[in-house]
């Protein structure tokens, strides 16, 4: 899994690509030159202290690993924690946010 890491990469899928609002997330899309999916996950503060965003992390960056090969490749792919994820983080699992993220990815047609 290959990672986005400058702020230049981000700012190019924030402004160029297309966004899907899920329950839990925000999911920003953008194809790329490369045969592999690049992954970016933000938990901006507003999403809780650092103990939450941490989890939050985790299981975004666990369900991208899970999905990916049933995913279009070539993408540039942002997960961002939405503010009602760090509320109710002491319950959110990785199934809630399967399933919230494949709504999103079926409502974009990145399924193969």
């Amino acid at each position: 899994m290959l990672k986005l890491k400058t702020k230049s990469e981000f700012l190019k899928v924030y402004n160029q690509g297309e966004k899907h609002f899920g329950y839990f997330q925000l999911i920003y899309f953008k194809k790329n030159n490369l045969k592999e999916n690049r992954l970016g996950v933000v938990a901006s503060k507003k999403t809780g202290n650092a103990v939450c965003r941490n989890k939050l992390k985790r299981l975004f960056r666990e369900n991208f690993r899970k999905q990916e090969k049933n995913l279009k490749q070539g993408y540039d792919i942002i997960f961002i924690a939405k503010k009602n994820a760090g509320e109710k983080f002491k319950t959110l699992n990785l199934s809630i946010i399967e399933k919230d993220s494949i709504k999103i990815f079926k409502r974009a047609k990145m399924f193969l």
